[in-house]
């Protein structure tokens, strides 16, 4: 579990043998709590941010060769109960595809993740897998979204970092028979595809499914030499971009077939997150002018309609797309990707800010809730589902300010991860954060973003370099060598 050490500024109170009891209410009382963890390194929870130091770097090597260790542990899980199916079931020990059948999902997602980590031989058995076992020439529906940035953006990934041609067959393929989804009478694709028969259906959509699509079709273009999956991808975005609010905000559901908005609930959370990180990443990524201008006027609009600043805190809340008008405050686990992007468009005072604000939810509760009220500190929604956002903007605030707070703040994460999720066979989602509760998942993500986040966050900066990579929404890094 790990020691407590209680202080209120910076002289110990008292020592109490369980973390996860006071933590909100030391939040609550403006007290610093620094854990002392299993693996002997000291995690700030509410902490003064310390200087770096040579300790500091040394302990950060550390880290990275736990995490690294730690993403073993689940890899081997996945090869002894799970391998060549979609994902670990790491409480039952078994296995579940997505559609009933495999499109070897987990090694497709983690191998980017093995290839950064350095390790070769776990990435060349995922790599022989992939190619010798992988077919999209199957007659199954698919989710456009969660196979573009999972499938697709693996692939491409995989490609870049190890030349092999096979990858850019298998995704070429891939690519193709996603295409029919955007046959719409708007452009924005459908929610579904079937790969052998390429019909579609879902016309009920939302920004984030249609809106995040570009990195990977468009990198497809750049790779193949073929336009149309750059032309596609963009045409919808580009038509989405267009049915924005007079005051220039988008809502949570649109219609694709009719181009009307069916839900006018205006955040940045699930549903809608990533459309705003492809506007700026598609920008950097392919020097788009149309997508430089499309993200300037949507992020000047979140900022102006969603801030709120609330118990000194930074937060978005979720407001009606045409008026502006206050819906509900609250802040989901997936939120926490917007301090991320926020950093990497420059702007650190709001990144900062909004990142402080995700690590008091966090350690509030000991692990991070789906959802809570962020102005009553309640939760509303109380699973953790192994996602990877806040590791993901801690990550990137450390890259760019060299501020050894955010490497603090990773291994606090990280810690909670041991604690609360390992499993015997890999790591565990939570149904209840309070009670630790675990249930049988562990999505493909968690190898693919979560422990890479935390492994470049520790290992040294030259690994990853966010200002010549873009990462897609599943954390696949894609470089710019076109």
């Amino acid at each position: 579990m790990g020691i407590a050490v209680i202080a209120r500024d910076r002289s110990v109170i008292a020592v109490i043998g369980s973390v996860g009891m006071i933590r909100r209410w030391a939040w609550a009382a403006g007290i610093f709590v620094i854990v002392l963890c299993p693996l002997g390194i000291a995690a700030a929870q509410i902490a003064p941010k310390p200087t770096q130091t040579q300790d500091a770097r040394t302990t950060s090597s550390e880290l990275a060769h736990q995490v690294r260790t730690e993403f073993l542990h689940a890899w081997n899980g996945y090869k002894q109960y799970a391998w060549g199916h979609d994902e670990l079931l790491p409480l039952s020990r078994g296995y579940r595809d997505w559609y009933g059948t495999s499109l070897l999902m987990t090694p497709v997602d983690a191998l980017d993740t093995m290839l950064l980590m350095g390790l070769t031989e776990e990435a060349g058995e995922a790599r022989e897998l992939i190619i010798n076992q992988l077919s999209f020439d199957k007659d199954i529906e698919v989710k456009n979204f969660e196979i573009t940035i999972r499938l697709l953006g693996g692939l491409l990934s995989s490609y870049q970092l190890t030349g092999d041609k096979r990858l850019l067959a298998l995704a070429e393929d891939l690519g193709n028979r996603l295409l029919p989804a955007f046959n719409s009478p708007t452009g924005m694709p459908y929610v579904y595809v079937n790969l052998k028969t390429r019909k579609t259906r879902g016309a009920e959509s939302n920004p984030a499914e249609i809106g995040t699509l570009l990195i990977e079709f468009g990198t497809l273009s750049k790779l193949t030499g073929n336009a149309v999956f750059y032309e596609k991808a963009k045409r919808a975005l580009v038509e989405l971009y267009n049915r924005r609010s007079k005051i220039r905000l988008v809502g949570s559901a649109i219609n694709v077939e009719t181009g009307r908005w069916t839900n006018t609930t205006s955040h940045i959370s699930g549903g809608i997150d990533s459309y705003y990180e492809y506007l700026l990443k598609a920008w950097l990524l392919f020097d788009d002018p149309d997508c430089e201008r499309m993200w300037k006027a949507s992020v000047k609009a979140v900022n102006q309609y969603l801030a709120d600043n609330v118990n000194g805190g930074l937060w978005y809340a979720r407001v009606d797309m045409n008026s502006g008008k206050r819906n509900a405050r609250r802040y989901g686990a997936l939120d926490a990707f917007f301090p991320a992007v926020l950093a990497r468009a420059g702007d650190l005072d709001r990144a900062r800010r909004f990142q402080e604000s995700a690590y008091k939810v966090w350690t509030a509760f000991g692990i991070e809730p789906e959802e809570v009220d962020y102005k009553k500190l309640k939760i509303v929604e109380d699973g953790y589902h192994l996602r990877p956002e806040i590791m993901e903007s801690s990550y990137y605030l450390y890259f760019y300010t060299q501020d050894e707070f955010y490497r603090q703040m990773s291994a606090t994460f990280f810690n909670d991860l041991l604690r609360a999720c390992r499993t015997d066979a890999g790591y565990a989602a939570l149904s209840n954060v309070a009670t630790h509760q675990q249930s049988d998942r562990m999505e493909s993500y968690f190898l693919a973003e979560t422990m890479k986040y935390l492994y470049l966050t520790f290992a040294p900066r030259e690994t990853v370099d966010l200002d010549k990579v873009i990462f897609n929404t599943e954390a696949h890094p894609i470089r710019k060598t076109w």
